[in-house]
C-alpha cells in the first residue's frame, strides 16, 4: 500500500506540475492575476506530493520490502539502516525521484521568499519550473517507474553495489542534485526576464542569492565524491579527470561565471547579457551530467542506467531546455540594456576577462570529456584523453584566471589606471620571488616552487584587497571591520580557500611518492622516506560482508609513525571484494596504504602512498564552499527576503 501510495503522489504532482508550466504563464500574457497566483499554490503542491512519493520510497527500503523491484535489486536484509536509507537514491529510479524531490523543493521556495517578486516574473518562472517538472515527472513514471511490483515476491535482495555502501554515499549525491537543480532557478528566471525583456539590477539582486546557494552546494558535493574516491576506491588519488566527475565541474566552472556576472549587473547594471547566457548554461551543463550518468554512454560507479531509451528521453529534454533557452536569448538577447561602459583596467573589464577565462576553462574540459565519446560513437577507433591533456590545456588557463585574480579586486569600477598598481604589483614580484627561491630550496622543483608562490601571491592580494576596504593600519578600521558585509567576508574566504587548494593540488601533483610491491608478513618497502611493514593479516566478519585486515607498520629514521590499517572486504550477496585503504592524516601529510591480493605464501600486493599537503585541497574547497553560504547572508534585505 505504501508502494501505491507513493505512485499516485508522483502521478498527482506530474498533472499539477503540466497545471503550473501553462496557467500561470497565460495569466502573466494576459495580466491575470489569479492565474498568475496559482503558480505559487501549485508549486508548493506539488513539492508536498514529491515529498510524500518520496517518503514513501524511503520507507519501502527501510521496511525491506521486497515486493518492490527496487528494493530487492538495490537492498538486502542484513544491509545496515543507513545504507538501506542511503540505498533509495543509490540508483537510476531513486535517484531521479530524488533529483525532481528537490527541483519540487526549489519551486515551493520561491512563494516563501519571493514575494517582492513582480507577478509576472515570478508567475513566467514558475511556468518553466513547472515544464521542467513535467519533463522529469514523465521520465520517471513512463521509463523509471521506482514503485514498480514483482510477483513472485523474492525472499531476499540482491543487495547494493558494495562501493556505495559508505557513509559518503548519504551525502555526497544529495548535496550534488542541490547544487545540479539550483541551477534550474537560474535558468527559469533568466528565460521569464527572456520573455518579458528586461534584465535589470533589482532582477540581478534578487537571483543572486539562489545562484550562491546552488553553487555552494554543488562545491560542497564536488568535495565529498574527491574525498570519497579517495579513502574508497584504493587508488590513491583525489580527481582523475574522469568524465563523469567532469561533467559535475562543468556547472561549477559556468557558475563561477554566472556569481560574477550577477555581481556585475547587481553593481553596475552591466553585462546583462551574459548574466542571462550564463544562467541558461549552468543548468544546460547539469542536464548534460544527468545525461552522460544515465543514458549508458558511460559504465562506472556513477552510471545507473543503460537503458538507451532513457538516454534518448533525458537527451531530447536537454536539446529541448537548452534550445529552448539559446533560441529565446537569440531572440531577445537585444531588448536587454547594455549599461554603462568601461575600460579594461576597471573592476568591470576584470570580471569580464575572469567569465573569457572560465568559460574557456569549461570549454577545455568539454572538449577533454566528450571528444573521445564522440569519436568512440561515430568510428570504430577508441581514444583516451587523461591527465596530460588537461594540464596542458585546463591548468595554464587557471594560472592566467590567478594572475587576473590577485589584481581585479584593486582596481575601481568603470576606469582604472595600471600606473595606480604598480606598488602591488612590484611587492607581489618580490614576495612571490622569495617564496619560488625558498619551495626550489626546500623542494627542488621549479613547477612546485612557481605555483606555491603563485598561490601566495593570490593570498598576499587578497588580504590586501580586504585590508584597502577596511582601511587597515588607520584609524577606525576596526569599527569598517565590522560593518563589512557578508560578500566581502565571502571574498575574503573564497579567494583564501582557492589559494589553499592551490597549494595542496601543488604538493600532491608534484611532491607525492608512492609504490607497489608484492610483501610477506614482516617484509618491508620504503616511500617518500617512510618504511612501510606489513606486520599482520587478520581475518574478521560484519553482519554484510567478510574481511582480511592488514596492519601496515610505518616508521621513520628509526622511529614508529603510526600503524595503518587496510581491509579487504568480500560481499557475498554481490560476490564482490572491495579495498580499503588506511590512511593517516596529518595537516602536512597523509601516510596511505593498500593491500590487494595474494597469500601467506607468496605474500600480498601493497601500495603505499606519502602524500604531502592533499589535506590542504579539500580544506580550501569547503572555505570555497563557506564563502558561498556566507554571501548569502548579505545585509540589507528585508526579513522574509533572499
Amino acid at each position: 500500500m505504501i508502494a501505491e501510495i507513493g505512485q499516485i503522489a508522483l502521478i498527482l504532482a506530474l498533472l499539477i506540475a503540466i497545471v503550473q508550466s501553462v496557467l500561470p504563464m497565460w495569466g502573466a500574457y494576459k495580466g491575470d492575476a489569479r492565474l498568475m497566483a496559482l503558480g505559487d499554490r501549485a508549486a508548493t503542491m506539488q513539492c508536498i506530493l514529491l515529498a510524500i512519493s518520496f517518503v514513501a520510497l524511503t520507507i519501502v527500503f527501510v521496511q525491506s520490502d521486497f515486493s518492490v523491484k527496487l528494493v530487492t535489486v538495490n537492498s538486502h536484509t542484513d544491509k545496515p539502516l543507513l545504507y538501506k536509507i542511503s540505498g533509495v537514491w543509490g540508483n537510476h529510479e531513486g535517484s531521479m525521484l530524488l533529483w525532481v524531490f528537490i527541483l519540487g523543493i526549489y519551486g515551493a521556495l520561491v512563494p516563501v521568499f519571493g514575494k517582492g517578486l513582480p507577478a509576472g516574473l515570478k508567475a513566467r518562472a514558475l511556468a518553466v519550473q513547472g515544464m521542467i517538472s513535467v519533463g522529469f515527472l514523465g521520465f520517471i513514471l513512463f521509463t523509471s517507474n521506482p514503485f514498480l511490483r514483482l510477483n513472485p515476491v523474492p525472499v531476499n535482495g540482491q543487495g547494493l553495489n558494495p562501493l556505495l555502501q559508505d557513509p559518503g554515499l548519504a551525502f555526497h549525491p544529495p548535496f550534488l542534485y542541490l547544487g545540479y537543480v539550483g541551477f534550474s532557478m537560474a535558468f527559469s528566471f533568466s528565460v521569464a526576464a527572456l520573455i518579458e525583456g528586461r534584465v535589470d539590477a533589482v532582477w540581478a539582486r534578487w537571483l543572486r542569492p539562489w545562484v550562491l546557494l546552488a553553487w555552494a552546494f554543488l562545491t560542497v558535493g564536488i568535495t565529498m565524491g574527491s574525498i570519497w574516491a579517495y579513502y574508497e576506491l584504493g587508488w590513491g588519488g583525489w580527481w582523475m579527470w574522469d568524465p563523469v566527475e567532469n561533467v559535475s565541474f562543468l556547472p561549477w566552472l559556468v557558475g563561477t561565471a554566472l556569481l560574477h556576472s550577477i555581481l556585475v549587473l547587481g553593481k553596475r547594471h552591466a553585462m546583462a547579457n551574459w548574466t542571462i547566457l550564463l544562467g541558461i548554461t549552468a543548468f544546460s551543463l547539469s542536464l548534460v551530467g544527468t545525461f552522460v550518468v544515465r543514458s549508458g554512454v558511460l559504465t562506472s560507479v556513477h552510471s545507473f542506467a543503460v537503458d538507451p531509451a532513457r538516454g534518448v528521453y533525458i537527451l531530447a529534454l536537454l536539446l529541448l531546455a537548452t534550445g529552448g533557452g539559446l533560441v529565446m536569448f537569440a531572440l531577445r538577447a537585444h531588448t536587454l540594456r547594455g549599461g554603462p561602459s568601461f575600460t579594461i583596467v576597471s573592476k568591470e573589464g576584470g570580471l569580464l576577462l575572469n567569465n573569457l577565462l572560465l568559460v574557456t576553462s569549461t570549454f577545455t574540459v568539454f572538449l577533454g570529456t566528450f571528444y573521445p565519446l564522440l569519436i568512440e560513437a561515430f568510428t570504430d577507433g577508441k581514444i583516451s584523453v587523461g591527465e596530460p591533456y588537461f594540464d596542458r590545456t585546463f591548468a595554464p588557463v587557471m594560472i592566467v584566471l590567478i594572475a587576473i585574480m590577485g589584481v581585479g579586486p584593486l582596481v575601481k569600477w568603470r576606469e582604472d589606471s595600471w600606473k595606480s598598481l604598480k606598488p602591488h604589483l612590484f611587492k607581489s614580484f618580490v614576495l612571490v620571488a622569495i617564496i619560488f627561491s625558498l619551495t626550489w630550496w626546500l623542494g627542488k622543483s621549479v613547477l612546485g616552487a612557481l605555483s606555491i608562490g603563485i598561490a601566495v601571491y593570490l593570498a598576499y592580494s587578497t588580504l590586501a584587497a580586504f585590508g584597502r576596504k577596511i582601511k587597515f593600519g588607520q584609524a577606525g578600521a576596526m569599527t569598517l571591520l565590522k560593518a563589512q558585509p557578508a560578500s566581502v567576508w565571502g571574498f575574503l574566504i573564497a579567494h583564501m580557500g582557492i589559494a589553499i587548494c592551490v597549494i595542496g593540488i601543488t604538493g600532491m601533483s608534484v611532491w607525492a611518492k608512492e609504490d607497489a610491491k608484492v610483501l610477506r608478513l614482516h617484509e618491508s618497502m620504503t616511500v617518500g622516506g617512510y618504511e612501510f611493514t606489513l606486520k599482520s593479516m587478520t581475518p574478521g566478519a560484519e553482519r554484510n560482508f567478510q574481511k582480511m585486515v592488514a596492519a601496515v607498520e610505518v616508521q621513520k629514521s628509526g622511529h614508529i609513525v603510526g600503524t595503518l590499517r587496510s581491509a579487504r572486504r568480500f560481499y557475498q550477496v554481490r560476490n564482490m571484494i572491495t579495498t580499503e585503504a588506511g590512511i593517516q592524516v596529518r595537516p602536512m601529510r597523509n601516510l596511505y596504504a593498500g593491500v590487494g591480493e595474494g597469500d601467506a605464501e607468496k605474500g600480498w600486493v601493497v601500495r603505499a602512498y606519502v602524500h604531502p599537503l592533499v589535506n590542504w585541497i579539500w580544506l580550501g574547497a569547503l572555505m570555497i564552499a563557506l564563502a558561498g553560504f556566507i554571501s548569502i547572508l548579505d545585509r540589507g534585505r528585508k526579513r522574509g527576503k533572499i
